[in-house]
């Protein structure tokens, strides 16, 4: 049973596959069977062609020990991927340490901005603390509104009074005008004494830059009515403030690392759109990468780190592409090889191939292998890109996505090798076999979880903060069922309503004690059921197919005897043999009388 799942490390065949397989019509299909024009009808070559069969099937599911010591070919696949997982792992490691220093960055720099440009700021709304230690951040006058316009221009044109290295966006720092927007609906009337309005819903952008003397405050209230603005709060959808800063990261430089030097496009955001008296305020820092001028007395060449991370970049590339086109001709050959043993049992015992042995050769590792291949290549493609390119928040975010799933398929992919030994193929096998039962079960569960979540979303989301939205509340369930944070859910329901109160208990109850006492009960016991099965069938033999009857299974001398082996050897095999084979295997194969020349070891 463990023998029928072909690995990527392997070669997919022997020397006979490597010749055309082109499954087709009646006459086509006799000449699909390598070194016969047709099926013979003797007893004696229908078994000589069934044996032929059988070593072909036998060697296509071998594991990589078995197929080394049947045929001492070089495991290229398996080579490549032990490279690809030391490279996708470095690579990775280095991406997250830069992905890291560069958010933590931004967020620093935000936090600082926050403390100069925005009116009220506190400190303690730097920490996201739960439940939360403040409200929002926001405005209720007009001229709370007018006055944080005021407070970020001042911090604005007295840049030099911060403690950070901010210069303006002008190459001779003089710092440009501010500009200002504002979204507006292009009409908004609301008369609230007779319970009437006018309105458009269509809303209209008008910007004007703050240009003021220098030395001289902003008084905004004026200045936005001398510029022939006026804003009506009742229409107005949001505001925003824009400017630039640049500035340059030390933090970043080392050994053969160059400073970096970033350009900071600030908006300060009045978010009004809820229209509730509450206009949330909220400063938004998007950085962007800039080509540094360099320092006379910087003795270190800045391009080494860039030449070295490219270096790296290629090779990742180079090593997925080599995996995923080795594994795409796997999956194809095994395809061809399905072919010819349908038309084999079509032909030679006058039935089909079952469902189950088609699918034997249907190699899953492969398919993940080839995946994750297409992730890392995708994004090495995009690091390579930030590296050298200017880049925003969203392309990291993307390229560590990309890498972060990419890293986690291939660390995966090492459960097959792992297989190949009885103690952790139990684990694999007891998995496969819960599989279907698991996906039944977790989708009858879905459905009563799906019914607990909409009724808690829509009775108890006014009152309780865990419960204001379907994603919060989905969040608050899958956290009582792992016995996280009970209490809390049940003391921070309001009381302003009594009924729902006792309803939220009720609730709460009825949802922790079904899914913890019953639901999880029965999802363990159905991955220990097929446990169980498992344990029975080491004991007493794996269910076989009828692909798994007629294979049979080789024994340790007949995998080793050279029967797998051909007369050809290639010269590049021949030298990979020579580097990578020990005098060990040599010397015992070489005291097999009458076949040492047969065994191609050098």
């Amino acid at each position: 049973m463990e023998r029928m799942n072909s690995s990527p490390d392997e070669n997919t065949g022997t020397e006979e596959e490597n010749e055309t397989i082109t499954p087709g019509t009646d006459q086509g299909n006799r000449r699909n069977v390598q070194g016969y024009s047709s099926f013979p009808t003797t007893s004696s070559n229908l078994n000589q062609m069934e044996e032929k069969m059988r070593r072909k099937l036998q060697f296509f599911f071998m594991n990589p020990i078995e197929k080394w010591q049947a045929k001492r070919k070089f495991p290229y696949k398996f080579v490549v991927q032990v490279i690809k997982i030391i490279l996708v792992t470095f690579q990775l490691c280095l991406f997250a340490h830069n992905r890291y220093n560069h958010v933590n960055y931004t967020w620093d720099n935000r936090i600082t901005f926050s403390h100069l440009f925005l009116l009220g700021w506190d400190s303690t709304r730097e920490i996201n603390a739960y439940p939360p230690g403040a409200g929002p951040l926001a405005v209720y006058k007009i001229d709370e509104f007018y006055n944080t316009l005021d407070y970020a221009y001042a911090g604005y044109a007295n840049l030099s009074n911060a403690i950070g290295p901010y210069s303006y966006n002008d190459d001779n720092n003089n710092m440009p005008d501010p500009v200002f927007c504002q979204y507006n609906y292009k009409q908004g009337i609301i008369h609230g004494f007779n319970e009437s309005y006018e309105f458009n819903s269509e809303v209209n952008e008008t910007c004007v830059n703050f240009t003021i003397p220098n030395g001289q405050l902003l008084k905004s209230k004026q200045y936005i009515k001398d510029a022939g603005m006026e804003i009506n709060f009742a229409a107005l959808v949001r505001a925003k403030l824009m400017f630039s800063l640049k500035t340059i990261n030390f933090r970043a430089a080392g050994p053969i690392t160059p400073p970096e030097c970033v350009r900071f496009d600030i908006e300060i955001i009045f978010d009004n759109e809820d229209h509730d008296g509450q206009m949330s305020l909220v400063l938004e820092a998007e950085p962007y990468k800039l080509v540094c001028n360099g320092d006379k007395n910087y003795i270190t060449d800045n391009k080494i780190d860039q030449i070295l991370r490219s270096i790296l970049n290629i090779l990742v590339i180079l090593i997925c592409s080599a995996s995923l086109m080795l594994c795409s001709r796997a999956i194809y050959r095994a395809q061809l090889l399905k072919e010819l043993t349908v038309q084999f049992f079509r032909r030679a015992y006058n039935k089909e191939l079952s469902w189950d042995g088609r699918l034997e050769f249907l190699n899953i590792w492969y398919i993940m292998i080839i995946v994750n291949d297409l992730l890392i290549i995708m994004g090495s493609a995009i690091k390579e890109q930030i590296e050298r390119n200017q880049f925003t928040n969203d392309q990291w975010n993307v390229c560590s996505l990309f890498l972060g799933l990419g890293n986690l398929l291939v660390w995966f992919g090492v459960l097959r090798y792992l297989g190949f030994f009885k103690t952790y193929n139990v684990v694999i096998l007891t998995l496969k076999k819960a599989a279907p039962k698991i996906f039944r079960f977790s989708f009858c569960a879905l459905l009563l979880y799906a019914g607990f979540m909409f009724c808690g979303w829509l009775i108890l989301g006014p009152y309780h903060m865990k419960f204001r939205s379907l994603a919060t509340t989905s969040e608050c369930l899958f956290s009582l069922i792992n016995g996280d944070d009970m209490f809390a859910t049940f003391s921070i329901m309001s009381k302003k309503s009594p009924m729902l109160w006792w309803f939220s208990r009720v609730y709460l109850y009825s949802f922790i004690s079904l899914y913890i006492y019953v639901v999880l009960s029965l999802f363990i016991s159905v991955i220990m059921d097929a446990y169980d099965t498992i344990k029975q069938y080491y004991s007493e033999g794996f269910p076989k197919s009828d692909l798994q009857t007629f294979i049979g299974e080789p024994c340790i001398e007949e995998v080793s005897s050279g029967l797998y082996r051909t007369q050809s050897s290639s010269s590049l095999n021949a030298i990979m043999n020579s580097l990578f084979c020990c005098n060990l295997y040599r010397s015992a194969y070489s005291k097999i009388g009458g076949r040492g020349s047969n065994l191609n070891i050098l």
